[in-house]
This record gives structure tokens, sequence and C-alpha cells, in this order.
């Protein structure tokens, strides 16, 4: 079974997105030979917003991810200082960094994004990243 790191743009893609973008995103969260990982960054990332606005539905669509999921990393100093690593070497944001640093310290096989595979996020070697942005899916 594939461990797959979800970045947050694929989870708001396939609740919020138009709908090609987001049965690409859909596909990948229900594929059953998929190991979901996520992480405290995940929640974080695409709770408070939903949360602030009263959106139940989204709120309830996200937590039905969150409670499927195979595993979740938590915070730690190993975590933070990998993602300080990758935001440095690669000029990714913060939060993008976090995603990737709970990746490498989960060791999972994948993260998949919605980002651009222009952006700095999808540039990185230590995790390899997918994009499903367009059609033709790209990796790094």
């Amino acid at each position: 079974m594939k461990s797959v790191y979800i970045d947050a743009n694929v989870l708001i893609a396939a609740f919020r997105g138009e709908e090609q973008v987001a049965l690409k995103a859909l596909r990948v969260l229900d594929d059953p030979s998929l190991k979901l990982v996520i992480s405290d960054y995940l929640r974080l990332e695409v709770l408070p917003k939903p949360t602030f606005h009263r959106r139940q539905e989204e709120i309830d669509f996200m937590q039905e991810i969150f409670d499927g999921a195979d595993e979740n990393i938590n915070t730690s100093p190993e975590l933070t200082r990998r993602a300080i690593e990758f935001a440095s070497k690669y000029d990714m944001s913060p939060i993008d960094a976090l995603h990737i640093g709970a990746a490498a310290v989960a060791g999972v096989d994948e993260l998949v994004t919605m980002e651009k595979p222009t952006k700095p996020i999808c540039r990185v070697k230590e995790v390899k990243v997918v994009s499903i942005h367009s059609d033709s899916e790209s990796t790094q």
C-alpha cells in the first residue's frame, strides 16, 4: 500500500473546486490503495476558515477525511527543524515547508498537491511530490 501525504489544497479542491478539479482531488482521496497520512498542520490550514464562517458541511467533510486517515503526524522539534531546512533550501512558504517536513518525518511514498509543477514545493528532492494541477500529472 502506497503512503501519501495530502496537501491542504487537495482537500480544499475536493470540497470547493470546480467539477473537474474536484474530481481529480476526490480520485486521490477515494483511492483504496493509498494509505492517507495527515498532520496537525493540515488541520490548521483547512479547519479555521470554515469554522469561523460556520460552514458546517465543509467542516464535516474535512473531519471525515481526518477521521479516515491512516496516520497523523504530530508536530515535533524534528519536524520543525526539517521544515526550516526545506523552506531555506527551496524558498517555499512556511506552511508548505511544514507539510513537506511532515511528509518527510512520516517517510511517505509521495506528497500529492494541487500546486503548479513550477512552485517551490514541487522542486523538493527529498520527498517525491506529485502535482495533480494539470491534466498531465507531473512529478519531481
